[in-house]
């Protein structure tokens, strides 16, 4: 067997470098590259590594842990998972930085492999510089964080550990099944360590999705299912673009005379023009889609883990007789509340189901029903979105002028608050992954960092960050990352002076506006912050505007910038669409001194009814 003399660190690199994958008949490599901020966990043994493969394996600097991770977490996403990005810390407070972002990626079923410097496998110099000290067990490391939040972890210890981990991590990064975030905690020590590892160990592998086909038996009692349906309605997830199932979706919903709603994972998935296109569907969905949903006596949920905005905290489906067609690459989400499983790729299985109900079609009634609802939601939601005049404009009334000045294949970036309902709603997407919505773990600080990583996995597309003063000041390091890579992003800054979206929530809960809002916070002096002039001070082009018409005069202008421009607008705190939607299960006290909250706690006990418990 001929080896090759190299260190762990070393293996990994050449590794990585030998992965490939092929997309369109055109092979490419797997890893997008490693996001690394070096420390004394990794700058020799990962550094010195990654040095050597810089031109196969391109290293990109970040500001931030967490935000380069969400950086290749957004660039996995954008890219359908079909490519992937790696990224490596020190120890210690580097590493505890991206457990966040591991969290993000894996409630999202996103690739992300993460390379965390480790204590010193052998113990020699214990304990070192940032080494958190169990009293009770001596394995521990910081790095045990990431183990719920990682769908495979291990510790390397030995330099020859890493081939079987490399190989598992693989498996699970390709997986559409089993796809998320890996961890493989690096000893220091270890990551310098030679090793004759064999050379079959890195030799070129081309990874392609697996598209799981139907089980037979699965198949005919779906189709049965649907066939029975008098008011069938599909709920069409992320899995769906992961898939590469959108024709599939369309051509099924024309054939059988369905209808679609969008999770937020899975918005794009149809033209917002599309005949059987609702809308988005859930506690931020359109009026269209959720009335269809509520009457609707099966549910295709296609791609979707049927998170609980989606399902209206399970009171959304109110038909006594409804059931679920659970497809799903999963088991785990194809099940979920005695769902009829039909465990599939979303594509494939599209297919095949169509192919088996042959010239089955809904009641016309019922496809007439869901045009009517779609054109009475398109009148509601323009009066949302058109121009104003307004001082103070409403985050909508900000959709509607950068909707006007986008183009069909724009990618409108967004996470947490108050935005991502909005878009949910309002934004129309024309063109596949023109929507990039975290909203599975709804966190705070990713829209900057994850607008960077979609416009690296497509720089052909025009990347629009919209993000709010709260999230903006809780992250905003990886603007200055995307101008020194020459990432260009387009940033909408939305400042309402606070948390607006869970102001919203307390009072609509019945508390009194409270540590949310900064004229509402304990404090001696309200800040006055000068966005722009921040973002200028990171290199961007930066400007802050009065009203719409001046939005959209700066978003035209940004639109030829070389490099990433910050527009600042001054929105409306309390203004939110309030057509559409659906209730969503936020638990009120039971008891309280303010009549307020024992009026919204009677309205809880009452919405609690409509919960679908057990079914």
């Amino acid at each position: 067997m001929s080896t090759i003399r190299l260190t762990m660190a070393q293996a990994i690199a050449r590794f990585l470098t030998a992965q490939k994958t092929e997309i369109d008949g055109q092979v490419m490599p797997l890893f997008g590259g490693v996001w690394a901020i070096f420390g004394h966990g990794n700058v020799a043994g990962m550094g010195e590594a990654l040095h050597g493969a810089r031109e196969t394996l391109p290293t990109f600097r970040a500001h931030n842990e967490q935000g380069m991770a969400h950086a290749a977490i957004a660039f996995a996403k954008a890219s359908r998972r079909r490519r992937m990005m790696a990224c490596t810390t020190s120890i210690g407070p580097g590493a505890t930085n991206m457990v966040t972002a591991a969290a993000v990626a894996h409630v999202n079923r996103l690739p992300v492999l993460l390379l965390p410097g480790d204590v010193f496998a052998n113990r020699r110099p214990d304990p070192v510089l940032q080494q958190i000290e169990s009293f009770s067990d001596g394995t521990i490391s910081a790095n045990d964080c990431f183990k719920p939040v990682s769908r495979y972890f291990d510790r390397i210890t030995r330099p020859e550990q890493i081939i079987p981990a490399l190989q598992r991590a693989m498996t699970v990064l390709t997986d559409p099944a089993e796809c998320g975030p890996v961890t493989l905690a690096l000893c220091q020590d270890t990551q310098a360590e030679a090793y004759d590892y064999p050379e079959s160990f890195f030799a070129k592998k081309i990874w392609t999705p697996r598209r799981i086909r139907p089980d037979e038996a699965e198949l005919a009692k779906a189709a049965e299912l649907i066939r029975s349906a008098k008011k069938p309605f599909i709920v069409a997830g992320g899995g769906v673009l992961y898939s590469g199932a959108e024709k599939a979706l369309a051509d099924f919903a024309e054939k059988h005379g369905l209808s679609v709603g969008e999770t937020q994972a899975g918005k794009s998935s149809l033209a917002h023009d599309h005949q059987a296109n609702l809308g988005a569907v859930g506690v931020t969905g359109t009026g269209a889609a959720n009335t269809l949903a509520e009457d609707s006596d099966v549910v295709i949920a296609v791609g979707t883990r049927l998170q609980d905005f989606t399902t209206g905290s399970w009171a959304l489906f109110k038909n006594p007789h409804r059931r679920i067609v659970g497809l799903n690459v999963q088991t785990f989400d194809a099940t979920k509340h005695n769902a009829l499983p039909l465990i599939a790729d979303a594509r494939v299985g599209l297919e095949e189901l169509s192919r088996a109900l042959d010239n089955w079609k809904a009641p016309e009634a019922w496809t007439a029903k869901a045009r009517e609802e779609k054109a009475r939601w398109f009148d509601t939601a323009a009066r949302y979105t058109n121009p104003t005049n307004a001082e103070l404009p409403s985050d909508s009334q900000v959709i509607g002028a950068v909707q006007r000045t986008s183009q069909a294949t724009d990618v409108v970036v967004c996470a947490a608050g108050g935005l991502p309902g909005e878009l949910h709603k309002l934004w129309k997407a024309s063109t596949a992954l023109g929507y990039h919505m975290e909203y599975g773990y709804s966190c705070m600080g990713y829209e900057i960092a994850g607008g960077l990583g979609v416009k690296m996995a497509d720089p052909s597309r025009e990347v629009i960050v919209m993000v709010g003063d709260g999230s903006y000041l809780m992250m905003n390091s990886e603007l200055a990352t995307s101008i020194m890579l020459g990432q260009k992003l387009t940033i909408v800054l939305l400042d309402n002076r606070g948390y607006g979206c869970i102001n919203r929530l307390q009072r609509a809960t019945g508390g009194e506006s409270f540590n949310n809002l900064l004229q509402h916070t304990n404090h001696v002096t309200l800040p006055d912050i000068d966005f722009s002039a921040h973002a200028a001070s990171l290199g961007a082009q930066a400007m802050k505007v009065k009203g719409i018409g001046e939005l959209e005069d700066a978003l035209k202008k940004a639109r030829s910038a070389e490099h990433s421009t910050v527009i600042v607008i001054d929105t409306d705190p309390l203004a939110s669409t309030d057509a559409g939607g659906h209730w969503w299960d936020v638990a009120v006290p039971e008891v309280s001194v303010r009549e307020q909250v024992k009026s919204a706690r009677k309205d809880y006990e009452t919405a609690l009814a409509a919960q679908r418990v057990g079914d």
